[in-house]
Order: C-alpha cells, then structure tokens, then sequence
C-alpha cells in the first residue's frame, strides 16, 4: 500500500511539473525598446514585391499559465515583402485582424477578445513594420530582424532571430521567440491560484509570393 501512495505521488508530482513548465524558457527573448523611425522613402523602383496571405502562412502563439499552456493563432492578416535583392535591403510589413484570434479553447479565444487581453473593439489591429534587417543570429539564424510591433495601442521596437530563405517566386521567414506582454499593456494577471505568465511565444512561419 505505501509503495502504490509512493508511485502515484511521484506520477503526480511529474504531471505537475510537466504541466507547469513554461514554453518560453528555452526560446530566444525578442529585445523591446522604444519605437523607432521608419523610413517614409518609397520602395526602390527595383524591388520585387510579394504578398503575404494566410493560405500560405501562419502566425502562432503559446501563451502559458501556472496550470498550463494555450496554443493560438491569428486567421486573418495580410502584408507585403518588398524584396530589393536581399533580405538587408528589404523591407516588410504585416496587418493582423486582432478578432480573428483563435485558440485550443473556445472561452479563452472569447476571453483574449476583450478589454482583459486584445480589446479588438478598441484595438482591431495590430501591424509590425521592419526597420532593419541583419545577416546572423541567435540559435542558427539566418538573420535579426528588427521592427515596430504595434500592438493593443503601443507601439514598440522588438528585435528577434529569424531565417530567410529566397527561392524563385518565394520568400520564407521563420522565427521563433518570446515577448512580454506586459510591455504592450496587456497586464491581466489571472486567477490567484492560477497566474498567467508574461512572456508569450511567437511563432512565425511567413511565405511571400508574387
């Protein structure tokens, strides 16, 4: 008898842990700071454009609390790489429809609706706009990507890893990475027994075609 209580509070004490285990702990941790100048210049009459669509991308995210993790994703959003020859001297832009949010729980994605979290009556968009791009970066790769994330009103400059990849007719960019929340005023902090955690991970997963 007191082996069998031994082995089911080790089997819960694991699925405990398991549980609780935050999904931004091993990502890269995108850098925020103050917005910065984006250039007003129209894009070079050279460069190539190629749209973003959700048919052909995604922009996910896991977002966790004491008790677990959420995985969500935004279904509509639009947006456009204009591709001068290489990824350093180009130049993107996305549009996201904050009401299209989704998740693996019907009453979180209404939740994630309202003031406590998006607001999307308030704050129907959110938009990031790249002001550089870098060759290398953290964990393999390609590039650092450097932006204005504008997001439930507050615009911030955030800086993340990514991998660009150009092949005729397309252009791919993939990145992985944590940002706080609370940095663009989303500061609901849950139930006491059961606390949201600040850092949200971004999954990008972007294809731009002509």
């Amino acid at each position: 008898m007191a082996r069998a209580t031994l082995i089911l509070t080790i089997l819960c004490t694991l699925l405990l842990v398991g549980s609780c285990s935050n999904p931004a702990s091993d990502k890269p941790k995108a850098v925020t700071s103050e917005a910065a100048p984006v250039s007003s210049a129209p894009p070079a009459a050279s460069s190539e454009k190629y749209l973003i669509k959700p048919d052909s991308s995604k922009i996910e995210f896991d977002a966790s609390k004491v008790t677990g993790t959420h995985h969500g994703s935004f279904e509509k959003f639009s947006g456009v790489i204009d591709y001068n020859g290489q990824p350093e001297k180009s130049h993107v832009k996305i549009t996201i429809e904050t009401s299209s949010v989704q998740t693996d729980d019907p009453g979180l994605t209404k939740h994630l609706q309202t003031p406590d979290f998006f607001d999307v009556a308030k704050y129907p968009e959110a938009t990031f706009e790249s002001t550089e791009i870098k060759p290398g970066g953290d964990k393999g790769a390609s590039h650092t990507v450097t932006g204005n994330l504008q997001l439930h009103g507050v615009t911030k400059s955030i800086t993340f890893p990514a991998t660009i990849a150009f092949t005729a007719g397309a252009i791919t960019v993939q990145s992985t990475f944590a940002i706080n929340r609370k940095d663009f005023g989303i500061n609901y902090a849950g139930a006491a027994d059961n606390l949201i955690r600040d850092e949200v991970v971004l999954k990008l997963n972007v294809r731009g075609v002509k």
